[in-house]
């Protein structure tokens, strides 16, 4: 074969099969990072949230929970304080975040926790303290990232 002859169609064929390969990887790449990282701002914005009751520091938690006028601070240390509903959280863990069902362009993620009275979370084995773990959904409001309980 000299300089001027066109390389085999074997090769050419060869060629055009790595790069289909090559793109098919790309784009089921991109649809796996899609899918694992399209919640990540909300879970974040859960986790500082958590962070801040595992720390026990309730103003903070409140702040940014960004309430609305009649969610005044009473309210939220009864659900969320040490001695309120959830409370005392002292480990927490993310479980799912995720659009709700039938829900048409959704202006939040609903983002489910386990909250536990116990520190560090208990596995699943030590039963008397998994007994005690609470399973709660929270919704996080896309645009601000400020929470509520679910509509």
């Amino acid at each position: 074969m000299s300089l001027l002859e066109s390389p085999s169609d074997a090769q050419s064929q060869h060629r055009r099969l790595l790069l289909w390969v090559g793109l098919t990887a790309l784009v089921l790449l991109s649809i796996v990072l899609w899918l694992a990282f399209r919640f990540y701002p909300e879970k974040q914005a859960a986790e500082k949230f958590f962070d801040a009751l595992v720390a026990g520091d309730t103003a903070r938690a409140y702040q940014l929970w960004k309430p609305g006028a009649s969610y005044k601070m009473a309210d939220f240390l009864a659900d969320w304080g040490p001695n309120g509903y959830y409370g005392p959280v002292k480990s927490y863990h993310i479980k799912s975040a995720g659009y709700p069902r039938g829900g048409k362009n959704p202006s939040g993620v609903l983002v489910t926790v386990e909250i536990s009275p116990f520190s560090p979370f208990p596995p699943p084995e030590d039963v008397e303290k998994s007994r005690k773990t609470k399973v709660v959904t929270i919704w996080v409001e896309t645009k601000d990232k400020s929470f509520s309980f679910p509509p």
